[in-house]
């Protein structure tokens, strides 16, 4: 028996630390030219694509569109750097409050600016009046260049996580950085927590100043492709809003992402930074990608519904997390839909062998389910995929990996605080028994 559990352990190091690591960064790249290759040149339609991949070969199609794109271009390369530049110049100038992120496992405390709503708008501000008012780029000038984008973010992606190993590797930011020796695993999922560079936040820039402040502006683009091409449809309108009002309301929970598992837990890799650099411009758009070629006609009474529940969804999605923070904030000396809170206060150990105190709230949205906040985030993306109807597979692609995604994270997250919290988490479970949906997970 022994020997088969360390048997066990050891092939689920391999798999965890080699292999998976290894397929992922195989496999996610090609993800992302396929899904602009199937919207672009097969109107979004996988079926089109895989009787085309019997007569010419899936690895010829692949190699066909990927060769030619795969460096960017010269325009390309230039988009990247001076959006990149516009970001870590407002990141630095806009004025913002000083706002301290949660204390590492090493005792470091992270330091931001909270100036992440008018950076949003700044930056929307600016690519419209640029672009339609001065003109001095075409509005449609990201999706005409959207393949050589993809490609240059790629090469520019995996050259940037080589760097931030090396960096946490031989000259790190503090403290909470070191390798597992596996030059696989620590490429992939990094070697420092929170990279600085010149006084810039590394995750903060590419999760939230590059890769989310990208969603809402490519959106706008394909939208104006669309209006290009001739038409602009209801569905188009419908499904960029929402994910432009997913995106402002991101901004304006920025402070509270900067608590969360993507920025606490994971560092600064392949994982989360080729992923924000590439895999959101290039997967969390791809349903409004899909829809330039679908001019869809919802007609006013199911565009309008789309449109407000997906708003709600949003606004719930907010208020969920907004309410475990302002119960924190109060140290539960509030009310939570009228009542007085239940909070469950827990102990935990840092590395440094120092108690800490927090709260469990178990009232409220948080009274439903553990994870109650990934339902509504869920169907805020179904919503504006929605639009598309039954049209094709494609435009549901990104909700169906945001399930995924958030099924896994509530696993990770259960498994983390288990551990963190022992006993007050086994209390905490009692009172909230599950995970995302009642009676159901």
């Amino acid at each position: 028996m022994f020997t088969i559990s360390v048997k066990k352990i050891a092939e689920n190091q391999l798999v965890r630390t080699i292999l998976g690591p290894l397929f992922l960064m195989t496999v996610t790249p090609s993800i992302v030219i396929l899904v602009f290759m199937i919207n672009r040149d097969y109107g979004g339609s996988i079926l089109t694509f895989i009787q085309n991949c019997r007569t010419q070969g899936f690895f010829h199609l692949l190699f066909s569109t990927w060769a030619p794109l795969f460096f960017g271009s010269k325009t390309a390369w230039l988009m990247i750097g001076l959006f990149s530049l516009f970001q870590i110049t407002l990141m630095k100038l806009l004025p913002g409050k000083r706002f301290e992120g949660p204390i590492t496992p090493k005792g470091n405390i992270p330091i931001y600016k909270a100036n992440g709503v008018l950076a949003f708008c700044v930056s929307l501000i600016s690519f419209i009046v640029g672009s339609v008012g001065l003109k001095l780029f075409s509005p449609s000038i990201i999706y005409d260049n959207f393949g050589p984008l993809l490609g240059a973010l790629n090469v520019f992606s995996l050259l940037f996580c080589l760097a931030l190993y090396l960096k946490g590797k031989y000259i790190p930011s503090s403290t909470d950085s070191g390798t597992n020796g596996n030059l696989i695993f620590d490429y992939y999922w990094g070697t420092e927590l929170y990279p600085r560079v010149w006084g810039i936040d590394i995750k903060m820039f590419t999760n939230c100043r590059f890769g989310m402040m990208s969603w809402s502006i490519i959106c706008l683009s394909f939208l104006f492709k669309q209006y290009e091409l001739g038409t602009l449809s209801d569905s188009m309108m419908v499904s960029c809003f929402l994910q432009i009002i997913y995106c402002a309301k991101f901004f304006v929970w920025e402070t509270g992402y900067l608590r969360s598992l993507d920025i606490m837990h994971d560092r600064a890799g392949y994982y989360i930074c080729w992923g924000c650099l590439v895999w959101v411009p290039g997967i969390y758009t791809s349903c409004a990608q899909y829809l330039v070629l679908k001019p869809i006609h919802l007609g006013l009474p199911l565009a309008i519904t789309i449109f407000c529940l997906g708003v709600l969804a949003i606004f719930i999605n907010y208020a969920a997390d907004k309410q475990r923070q302002f119960v924190r904030a109060t140290n539960g000396n509030c009310l939570v839909f009228g009542k007085k809170p239940k909070i469950i206060s827990v102990n935990y150990l840092t590395e440094q062998n120092e108690r800490k105190e927090t709260l469990l709230l178990a009232s409220g949205f948080w009274g439903i389910a553990r994870h109650f906040h990934y339902v509504p985030e869920i169907l805020a993306a179904f919503f504006w995929a929605l639009p598309a109807l039954a049209t094709g597979f494609l435009a549901y692609f990104y909700v169906i990996f945001l399930t995924l995604l958030l099924l896994d994270r509530a696993q990770r997250d259960d498994k983390r605080c288990a551990k963190k919290y022992q006993k007050g988490w086994d209390e905490y479970c009692k009172l909230v028994p599950y995970k995302i949906l009642p009676k159901i997970y």
